[in-house]
């Protein structure tokens, strides 16, 4: 399994680094905050400490969730019952104060692992095709048609298009977009975004089929 370690502690990272490698995960370690929300798309589950050098963990774990499901366990020295409480309500999967006995840290990223394997198993495959009034979007494909008539767009402006259509009737933030289209919500240029989905109001030529939702992100159809 591929992990992302977030902790400034050399020390501590690196027992941690040793351990998670002799039970055969691929772990990268970074420092900061920042690289948390650079490197998460390669990772299968995040240990993140709370105390980062650049940006509180609590305001890293919201920023994630803002943009990816990866699975977090917080592991940090932070046990007061306010930090715990806030951390698993921003979308941690595991909460574990330090220190912490190696052998149930492992047992914990199992749990968390077999968790998040049955919500992908059980969750539904999307639809190949979205229709939205005379607007049929096919994601395999990538093709578009309005009325029956093809419509071309670039690859950017399809991979646009392709977020906001696969999660259709559904509010997707901005950070989402640019997370999954840039690659990094916050490295990605915003107005590129805005420039990109002009373009594909523009060319479908059906100003209402998406929605802008003020102060969050945006909506494909009803």
């Amino acid at each position: 399994m591929r992990i992302l370690l977030a902790e400034d502690d050399d020390g501590v990272a690196a027992a941690l680094v040793e351990v998670l490698y002799d039970h055969g995960h691929d772990t990268r370690r970074v420092r900061l905050g920042r690289d948390v929300l650079t490197y998460h798309r390669s990772a299968d589950l995040l240990i993140l400490d709370l105390g980062l050098p650049d940006v509180d963990g609590l305001e890293v774990l919201r920023g994630l969730r803002a943009v990816s499901d990866l699975a977090v366990v917080v592991l940090t020295a932070r046990g007061d019952e306010r930090s715990v409480v806030r951390g698993l309500r921003l979308g941690a999967d595991d909460y574990l104060v330090k220190p912490v006995r190696l052998a149930e840290l492992l047992a914990r990223i199992e749990a968390v692992t077999r968790r998040a394997a049955a919500r992908t198993a059980a969750a539904p495959a999307g639809p190949r095709t979205v229709c939205a009034g005379d607007v049929e979007v096919d994601l395999e494909a990538r093709r578009v048609r309005v009325a029956g008539v093809a419509v071309e767009l670039t690859a950017k402006e399809f991979d646009v298009l392709a977020v906001l259509a696969g999660r259709a009737g559904t509010a997707v933030s901005r950070e989402q977009v640019l997370d999954e289209v840039w690659g990094d919500a916050h490295r990605a240029v915003s107005r590129s975004l805005d420039v990109h989905l002009a373009q594909v109001r523009a060319k479908l030529g059906r100003p209402g089929l998406v929605t802008t939702i003020r102060g969050f992100g945006f909506r494909f159809g009803n």
